[in-house]
């Protein structure tokens, strides 16, 4: 049976095109740090006409096989998460075979999964319990979490944001599940829901989503920490996680849901709640759960009873979502990518937290055990290729004026066919893919700029076309 089995590897991908949270809010005419200091966000990544979900998966899987060597034909599953619908039959997967079919690999298992920003995870679970079960041929599974949130205009839309992460999962894993670990909590709302699919925009009860978020946050805390008890014959508490990565639709509700886990802590009555804490807890402690996850007064306390612990154990997560936006399926590994970068050389021997959520609603805490591991797959390696510095600098903003304009083009085009877009890929790396063109059938085309190394027929690497 194949031990630690995890992250080998990932890479990310998000557009090179962007817009800064500071200027919409100027544009918008709103007050001053509505953006940057209310939802907690410094800018946002886009696509235009030539990228899409498909393209950046494209890219961010061609450039994961490149930059650790590994032959298309040593991958046995691959799996896709995303909750951004191309269309309602094939899956993303299929496109993303293009990069095997021509090395000859067709024995690839796995399709896409399909909730909201959860789907990701469960392409994850998906291929970690493939290497681990009597299934698993010994070869590398690859997931894949793509996704390009756009809103309409009005008060969600600095909310949006795009990316694609790729992660080679296999045993002896630097990044290795704690499967013993998890807790789940799963049930019907509807706080977030895409009803219309002439549209890509989003129906959001935005007030429901964050309760929805936090009470699901609050079961599936109470669960991990329950089957770690009962596994390891102790208490768990915030304090036992190195860190704790969450999903982040905005780095505002980060703050919200780690200052919740100390709430939890003290009610629990754990040791990770000194005296000071539980003074200004005190008086929140009779509260009902639903009164709660609405009391302005307990939020704004339990964040400054928190504060200390949230530096030490979460900001470093926050650096790429704030940076690029809200990336659904992306976004909790993207998280994860910016502690990676931050602390490459403190997190071997380490326990890091994760909780992953999907409104409609799905939501999973689990946790990972961390070692430097052996190169290519090593944390040194992994903070080498991800490049996140590199790839931020490398960005060119737009207008809010110009984004607007952008957004008003991607509007028309969803859901159209027989067009050819500009093909203008100057802004976009060598390597990348782009859209070129959607067919009078529907049939979507795409190119890859030239100037990058191209994976060859039989597995090798290979410079330009």
């Amino acid at each position: 049976m194949a031990k630690n089995v995890g992250i080998l590897a990932l890479d990310i991908y998000f557009p090179p095109t962007c817009v800064q949270q500071e200027a919409l809010e100027v544009h918008d005419r709103v007050s001053k740090g509505k953006y940057i200091v209310g939802l907690g966000q410094d800018c946002m990544a886009f696509c235009t006409e030539v990228e899409d979900v498909i393209s950046m998966s494209l890219t961010v899987v061609t450039s994961l096989l490149e930059k650790y060597n590994i032959d298309p034909k040593q991958i046995g599953r691959l799996e896709v998460g995303s909750e951004t619908v191309i269309d309602k039959s094939k899956s993303i997967k299929t496109f993303l075979m293009q990069i095997f079919e021509k090395c000859g690999n067709t024995d690839i298992e796995g399709v896409d999964s399909t909730n909201a920003c959860y789907g990701g995870t469960a392409a994850l679970f998906n291929c970690v319990n493939w290497v681990e079960s009597s299934s698993w041929d010994g070869r590398y599974g690859i997931v894949v979490c793509t996704d390009s949130a756009v809103y309409a205009e009005g008060p969600a839309r600095p909310t949006g944001g795009a990316a694609a992460i790729a992660m080679l999962i296999g045993p002896d894993a630097p990044i290795a599940f704690e499967s013993k670990f998890r807790g789940s909590h799963m049930s019907h709302a509807y706080d977030f829901y895409k009803p219309n699919l002439a549209s890509e925009y989003p129906v959001v009860d935005g007030k429901l989503s964050q309760t929805c978020y936090l009470m699901a946050l609050d079961s599936c805390y109470k669960r991990f920490c329950d089957k770690y008890e009962k596994l390891e014959g102790k208490q768990f508490c915030i304090t036992d996680a190195d860190n704790i990565v969450f999903h982040s639709p905005y780095n505002k509700l980060v703050q919200k849901s780690f200052a919740r886990l100390v709430y939890i802590d003290f009610l629990r009555n754990a040791r990770s709640i000194d005296e000071a804490a539980k003074e200004k807890l005190a008086p929140y402690s009779t509260l009902t759960g639903d009164e709660s996850y609405q009391n302005k007064d307990l939020e704004k306390v339990s964040q400054q009873v928190a504060k200390p612990l949230y530096i030490a154990k979460v900001e470093r997560t926050t650096h790429l979502p704030k940076q690029v936006g809200n990336m659904y399926t992306a976004s909790l590994y993207a998280a994860f990518a910016s502690l990676l970068y931050s602390m490459e050389c403190e997190l071997a021997g380490k326990r890091v937290v994760m909780f992953s959520y999907g409104s409609g609603l799905t939501a999973t805490m689990f946790s990972f055990k961390i070692h430097e591991g052996q190169h290519p797959f090593s944390l040194s390696n992994i903070v080498n290729v991800l490049n996140l510095d590199g790839k931020l600098d490398a960005r060119h903003e737009f207008s809010p004026e110009k984004f607007i304009e952008t957004m008003k083009l991607m509007e028309h085009r969803y859901g159209a066919k027989d067009f050819v877009t500009s093909k203008d890929c100057s802004r976009l790396a060598p390597g990348t893919y782009y859209l070129t063109e959607v067919d009078s059938m529907y049939r979507r085309f795409y190119a890859q700029k030239a100037g990058h190394s191209t994976v060859r027929e039989n597995g090798s690497v290979a410079n330009g076309h």
